[in-house]
């Protein structure tokens, strides 16, 4: 099941798919400390890659995808 939450970017993971407000999603290929930031790596949907730098405790829209309990 996916789940949309508020995380801060030091809990972010590779595999996490950031979600804008508008709806637009991009996945977290990347993960790399830059100072006192981190630099989130990333793919959208139609496999652009991009890039942006966020202080520690930013707050980001991540879906999530948990395995069904079986």
């Amino acid at each position: 099941m996916d789940e949309i939450e508020l995380t801060q970017t030091r809990h972010l993971a590779v595999g996490d798919t950031l979600v804008s407000a508008s709806g637009a999603t991009y996945e977290v290929t990347r993960l790399l400390r830059v100072g006192r930031g981190i630099r989130v790596h990333y793919v959208t949907a139609d496999g652009r890659a991009g890039r942006f730098t966020a202080a520690p405790e930013a707050v980001s829209r991540v879906r999530r995808q948990y395995a069904a309990a079986s």
